[in-house]
C-alpha cells in the first residue's frame, strides 16, 4: 500500500536490500503515485495535518486529492525562473541601487552619456547570475528526472507491471514479501546515517495470503497517525473487515518503508541536494561593510562638489548627476568577480590529488575560529572485553572463554549441561552454585540471542545460495544488522564457539561447538530506540520449553533495571575510560502464566491509537524489574586515520576544537585523550548537572541535565567553555549539537565550522556557518547537507590550511584590487570635474568605462585567484601561518584604507600629470590619461602578485594587446572623430613625446609603491616571506 504516511522531514531514499525481497509488491496501483500531503496544506494555511484512513485498492474512497509523488529540487519553474532570479538579485540594496542608476538615464536632465554605459555592466552581472542559476536548475531538473523516471512494480487487478527500480518510491506500509522468512531488509543510511541493514516485517494478516493478487480481493484499510518529524516511530492500525471476526493489527515502525522525502508545496522535495544553503561568511560581511563605506564616500563627494558650486541653480539635479558620475566608486563587478573566484577555488580543490573525492562550493571560510568534529572514529567495531563481575576476559584471554563454551557442550557431567541439553525430569534447582563455565555460557548465549542480527547466505562461486543456507556454510554467511555493535558481538560469539546460523521472524538457530543446532522460538522483540537506549527479546527454548527475557542496553538505564550489585558502576567507568562502548546484558526467567499475562496486556497496548508508545512502554517496564545481571561487553570503535596530527595542526593554527558526541562522559574523555584533543599537560575540568545515585529518577534527571544546562545556564556555560582550549560535550542529542553551535554564534560572534559523518550530525552542520561532511560508513547524508564533502577526516587539515587559506587571501586581494580599480578612475573624474569648475561632465565615454572594467583589466585582475604566497607543503608544515587569517589581516580596515590612499594618489598623479605634461596637446587628454591608467593597473597587478603563473603572464599580455589594438582601430572612442583628425591622432600616439610622457606619468604613479614594497619586505617582512627565502 503506497504512502498512507506522510514523510515529513525525512531525507534521501533508503535502498531495498538485494536479497530478492518484493518490496514493490506492497504497492497498490491506486496509491503508488499519490502522496498524502497534509503538511503542504498546513503550509498553505488550509488545514492542519490530521490522521487519515487509506483503503487498500479503492482510490474512490479517499477523502481528498493527493499530489503527484515526484521529487523536485528546483527552486523555480518555467514561469517563475526569470522573475524569481531578478527578485533575489534586486532585493539587495546595491543591485537595486545600480538598477535605479541605469533607469535614471531615461530622464534627459540626468543623462550623462549613452544608455549602454550603465545598462551593459548591469546586464552583464545579471546575465552571469541568470546563466549560473539556469545551469543549476537544469542540473537539478536532470537529476530529478532520472529519479522520477524510475519504474516500479505495481500490483493491479490485471496483473503485475514489472519495473527496474529498487528504491522505495514513497512512504509505504509493508504488506507482503516472497521471502520465506517473512521479512526484508532495507538501508536507511541516507535517512538517519546508519549504513547497516534494518529488519522490516510485513503485516501478518496480508503475509498469510496465498498470492499477491489476493491483496486486491480483501476489504481492508490502514489508519495512520498525522504527519510528524519523528522518523523512528509510527502509530497505525491495519483493519480487515471481510473476515470473521474482523482483524485489527497494530502497525509500528517495523511495518513501514520510509521514502526520503519532505512535503513542501504539494510535492515531494528531496533534501539530497548538495550545497543548498545560501552561505554568508565573514568575508562576505566584511566586503559588504566596505561597500557601505564606499557608498558613504560617494554621497559625501557628490555633496562636496555641489557645495563648491554654492548650491547654484537646480542643485538637487546636480547631486543626482554627480551620484551617477562617481558611481564607479562602488564596483558593480565586485560580486561577480568573487562568485567566479569561488568557482575557480572549487575547481582547484577538486583537482587536488592529495585530498581525492572532495567536493565543495568554493566558499571562502578560513576565518572561522571554532571547529566541531562530529565524530573521529571509523565506525568499525571490534569486541575487546567481556566482564562478569569477578573476572574479565580481554583479547589475550578469549581462548579461555572458548574453552569454557567447549566444555559446557562436551562434558557429560550434570552441572556442566546447558539448559537446552538437560535430560527431561532433571531440575536445575538441585544446583547449589553455578560454575564459572556455566556463567560464561549464560553470558555468551545471551549475547548470541539478544540482538536484531540476521545471517544471510550468499553464493561464493562453489556453493549456491540454497545449498549454503541449508547446510549453514560458514564461508557463505554474512551478518546483517541495524548496528555495527551488534554485528561485532555476534561475530565474537561465533569466534568462541556459539554461532548464529539462522533467524527468521519467529525463530533463532544457534550452532554449538559440537555442531548441534539449538532452536529458540522468538515470542517478542523490543527493538532499540534512542529514547529507551536498550533492546530486549523473549525466547522459548524448544528443547526445554523455558521462557527467558534477555535485555541489553546502556549502563545509564540498565543500572536501575538489574538487581543491586556493587561493581556495575565502577567497572562501566573503567571500561569507558579505556575508550570502549559498554553494554550491560541481563536476563529474567518467566513462567508460562507470567508470559501469557504480559502478552495479553502488550497486545492491548499495541492496538491503542492514543498514547500507544506510553502504554506499550508501561507494559514492558512491568517486566524490567530485578533482572539478573549477566555481564558487561566492551566494543572499541577505532580512531580514523591521522586524526591526531590533523587535530594538532588545527590547534597550532589557532583554531579552537570542540567535540560534540553522544557517548558517555568516560568514553568521550578517553576518545579526546586518544585523539590528543586534550594534551597530557592539560587539566580536565568536568562540568555536569544532575544526581549520581543509580535509581530511575536519578537516571532521568541525568539525561535531562544537558538540556537544563543549555536552557537555563546558557551564559555561564558559554563563559566557562569558551575559556578552555578544547571542549568535549558528551551525551549530546542532534538538536543539542545544533543548539550549542547557535549559542556559540550568538554569544561569541565567531564563525563556526561543523564536521560530521552521520545523519545525526545534519542539524549541527546546517546550523553552522560552514559545514563539512565526511563520507563514511554512516552514509552520505552529512556530506550532502554540507558545504564541503570529504572522504576522510584527515583531509580537513589540508582543506583549511591550504585551500582555505589561499581562497581567503586570494579573495581579499581580488576584492581590494577591484575596489582600487574603481577608485582610481573615480579620483580622476573628481580631479577633472574640479579643474573645470566642478562641472558634472564625464571624462570618458561609455565604451571606455565598460572596457576599463572588462577587456582592458579584467583578466589580469581576475588572475589574482591563482596567486599564492607559499607552497602547499609549507602551509601544511607551518600551520601558524593560518593565524593571520583569524585576525583578519588580509582584509581589514587598515588594508582598505591603504588601498584607498593608493587609489587617490595614483588617480591624482595620472590626471594632474596628463594636464601638466600635455598642456599643449589638451585635445588628446582622453588618450593620454586613459593610456596611463591602463598601464598603471597592469603594473599594479604585477606588483601585487606573489607567485607568477603562466596564465597571469598571458592575461597581462592579452590585455595590453587589446588596448594597443583599441588605440589604433577604435580611435573614435579614444581620440577624435573624422578621417583627418583620426590620421593626426594616430601620428600623435606614435610620437616619442607621447610615449616618454606617458611612461613618466606611469612610473611616478607606480615606482614609489615598488620602492615601499621593497623596503617593507627588507625591514619588516611578513611571516610567510621568512619561510620562502
Amino acid at each position: 500500500m503506497a504512502n498512507p504516511i506522510s514523510s515529513h522531514h525525512r531525507q534521501l531514499l533508503p535502498s531495498a536490500c538485494p536479497c530478492g525481497c518484493a518490496l514493490a509488491r506492497a504497492a497498490v496501483r491506486s496509491h503508488c503515485q499519490e502522496l498524502q500531503c497534509c503538511e503542504c496544506l498546513r503550509c498553505c494555511g488550509r488545514r492542519e495535518p490530521r490522521p487519515r484512513t487509506v483503503w487498500l485498492g479503492h482510490p474512490e474512497k479517499r477523502d481528498q486529492r493527493y499530489p503527484r509523488n515526484v521529487i523536485n529540487n528546483q527552486k523555480y519553474n518555467f514561469f517563475t525562473f526569470l522573475p524569481g532570479v531578478l527578485f533575489n538579485q534586486f532585493k539587495y540594496f546595491f543591485n537595486l541601487y545600480f538598477l535605479l542608476l541605469a533607469c535614471s538615464q531615461f530622464v534627459v536632465e540626468m543623462r550623462l552619456g549613452a544608455l549602454y554605459t550603465y545598462w551593459v555592466p548591469l546586464g552583464f552581472v545579471l546575465a552571469v547570475t541568470v546563466i549560473r542559476e539556469a545551469a543549476e536548475e537544469i542540473r537539478c531538473y536532470m537529476r530529478d528526472k532520472e529519479v522520477n523516471s524510475q519504474i516500479y512494480s505495481k500490483l493491479t487487478a490485471r496483473g503485475r507491471l514489472r519495473g527496474s527500480g529498487i528504491q522505495v518510491p514513497a512512504d509505504m506500509i509493508f504488506l507482503r514479501t516472497s521471502e520465506k522468512n517473512g521479512s526484508c531488509f532495507l538501508r536507511t543510511d541516507q535517512l538517519d546515517g546508519e549504513t547497516d541493514w534494518k529488519l522490516r516485517l510485513p503485516v501478518t494478516c496480508t503475509q498469510r495470503l496465498p498470492t499477491a493478487s489476493d491483496l486486491l480481493q480483501i476489504r481492508s484499510y490502514v489508519y495512520a497517525e498525522e504527519p510528524n518529524i519523528d522518523i523512528h516511530n509510527f502509530v497505525g492500525t491495519f483493519t480487515r473487515e471481510d473476515s470473521d471476526p474482523p482483524v485489527n493489527e497494530s502497525l509500528s515502525i517495523e511495518n513501514t518503508l520510509w521514502a526520503s522525502t519532505v512535503i513542501a508545496s504539494g510535492k515531494v522535495e528531496s533534501h539530497g541536494k548538495l550545497f543548498l544553503r545560501e552561505y554568508i561568511g565573514l568575508f562576505d560581511l566584511e566586503v559588504n561593510c566596505l561597500t557601505k563605506i564606499l557608498f558613504g564616500a560617494l554621497v559625501v563627494v557628490s555633496l562636496v562638489m555641489v557645495a563648491l558650486q554654492h548650491f547654484a541653480g537646480r542643485w538637487y539635479l546636480q547631486i543626482i548627476r554627480f551620484l551617477l558620475l562617481f558611481s564607479n566608486i562602488i564596483p558593480i563587478s565586485l560580486r561577480v568577480n568573487l562568485d567566479m573566484g569561488k568557482i575557480v577555488y572549487s575547481w582547484v580543490i577538486r583537482r587536488d590529488s592529495k585530498i581525492p573525492g572532495v567536493l565543495g562550493n568554493g566558499v571562502v571560510f578560513p576565518s572561522m575560529v571554532l571547529l566541531f568534529p562530529g565524530t573521529l572514529t571509523q565506525n568499525e567495531m571490534v569486541f575487546k572485553r567481556l566482564h562478569l563481575g569477578t573476572v574479565a576476559y580481554g583479547l589475550d584471554s578469549m581462548d579461555e572463554v572458548q574453552s569454557h563454551i567447549f566444555s559446557i557442550y562436551t562434558q557429560v557431567q550434570f552441572t556442566a549441561f546447558p539448559h537446552s541439553l538437560l535430560p527431561k525430569g532433571l531440575s536445575l534447582a538441585t544446583k547449589v552454585r553455578r560454575t564459572m563455565s556455566s556463567r560464561v555460557h549464560e553470558a555468551v548465549k545471551a549475547i548470541a540471542l539478544c540482538h536484531n542480527v540476521t545471517p544471510v547466505y550468499e553464493s561464493n562461486g562453489v556453493t549456491d545460495q540454497a545449498e549454503a543456507e541449508r547446510h549453514y556454510e560458514d564461508s557463505c554467511r554474512v551478518y546483517q544488522a541495524s548496528s555495527p555493535d551488534e554485528v561485532a558481538l555476534v561475530q565474537w560469539t561465533e569466534s568462541v564457539g556459539l554461532t548464529l546460523v539462522g533467524r527468521d521472524q519467529s525463530s533463532v538457530q544457534l550452532r554449538s561447538p559440537g555442531g548441534h543446532i539449538l532452536n529458540f522460538t522468538i515470542l517478542q522483540i523490543f527493538p532499540f530506540t534512542y529514547e529507551s537506549k536498550r533492546m530486549g527479546i523473549i525466547v522459548r527454548d524448544e528443547s526445554t520449553g523455558e521462557i527467558t527475557f534477555y535485555m541489553k542496553g546502556a549502563d545509564v538505564v540498565m543500572a536501575g533495571i538489574v538487581q543491586y550489585n556493587d561493581w556495575l558502576e565502577e567497572e562501566c567507568g573503567n571500561m569507558a575510560r579505556e575508550g570502549l562502548r559498554v553494554l550491560v546484558v541481563a536476563k529474567k526467567s518467566l513462567t508460562e502464566e507470567q508470559y501469557q499475562d504480559f502478552e495479553a496486556r502488550y497486545v492491548q497496548a499495541k492496538l491503542s491509537v492514543h498514547d500507544r508508545s506510553l502504554k506499550v512502554a508501561t507494559v514492558i517496564e512491568s517486566l524490567e524489574m530485578e533482572m539478573e545481571l549477566l555481564c558487561l561487553t566492551g566494543v572499541e570503535d577505532q580512531l580514523q586515520t591521522d586524526v591526531r596530527p590533523t587535530l594538532e595542526t588545527l590547534r597550532n593554527a589557532g583554531i579552537k576544537v570542540w567535540m560534540l558526541t553522544g557517548d558517555k562522559l568516560e568514553t568521550a574523555t578517553c576518545t579526546a585523550k586518544n585523539a590528543h584533543l586534550v594534551t597530557r599537560t592539560q587539566d580536565i575540568h568536568i562540568f555536569r548537572l544532575g544526581p549520581r545515585p543509580w535509581d530511575r529518577r536519578a537516571v532521568r534527571s541525568q539525561l535531562l541535565s544537558s538540556r537544563v544546562c543549555l536552557k537555563y545556564y546558557e551564559y555561564e556555560f558559554m563563559e566557562l567553555a569558551c575559556q578552555c582550549p578544547a571542549v568535549v560535550c558528551c551525551r549530546c542529542a542532534p538538536t543539542q549539537k545544533a543548539q550549542i553551535v547557535r549559542l556559540l554564534q550568538e554569544r561569541t560572534g565567531k564563525l563556526t565550522c561543523a564536521v560530521g559523518d552521520g545523519g545525526n550530525d545534519v542539524s549541527m552542520i546546517q546550523e553552522a556557518d560552514c559545514g563539512v561532511g565526511v563520507e563514511g560508513k554512516e552514509g552520505k547524508q552529512a556530506s550532502l547537507a554540507a558545504d564541503f564533502s570529504i572522504t576522510q577526516f584527515k583531509h580537513l587539515g589540508r582543506l583549511l590550511m591550504v585551500h582555505g587559506r589561499n581562497s581567503y587571501k586570494r579573495s581579499a586581494a581580488l576584492s581590494q584590487f577591484v575596489i582600487h580599480r574603481s577608485l582610481c578612475i573615480s579620483t580622476m573624474q573628481a580631479v577633472f570635474s574640479s579643474v573645470f569648475y566642478f562641472a558634472s561632465v564625464p571624462l570618458y565615454q561609455g565604451f571606455l568605462i565598460i572596457g576599463y572594467s572588462t577587456i582592458y583589466t579584467m583578466f589580469p585582475v581576475f588572475s589574482l585567484v591563482l596567486d599564492k604566497d607559499v607552497k602547499s607543503e609549507v602551509a601544511m608544515l607551518y600551520p601558524e601561518l593560518y593565524k593571520d587569517l583569524l585576525k583578519g589581516r588580509p582584509l581589514s580596515y587598515k588594508t582598505f584604507l591603504i588601498w584607498v590612499l593608493i587609489s587617490i594618489y595614483q588617480g591624482s598623479i595620472i590626471m594632474y600629470g596628463a594636464l601638466l605634461l600635455f598642456e599643449s596637446e589638451f585635445v588628446h587628454i582622453v588618450a593620454i590619461s586613459f593610456t596611463s591608467l591602463i598601464l598603471t593597473e597592469l603594473l599594479m597587478v604585477a606588483l601585487t602578485i606573489q607567485t607568477w603563473h603562466w596564465l597571469m603572464i598571458v592575461a597581462e599580455l592579452l590585455s595590453l594587446s587589446c588596448y594597443i589594438a583599441s588605440l589604433v582601430f577604435l580611435h573614435e572612442f579614444i581620440g577624435e572623430v573624422g578621417f583627418g583628425r583620426a590620421v593626426t591622432y594616430v601620428y600623435f600616439i606614435a610620437t616619442l613625446s607621447f610615449l616618454w610622457k606617458v611612461t613618466v606619468i606611469t612610473l611616478v604613479s607606480c615606482l614609489p609603491l615598488y620602492v615601499l614594497k621593497y623596503l617593507r619586505r627588507r625591514f619588516s617582512p611578513p611571516s610567510y616571506s621568512k619561510l620562502t627565502s
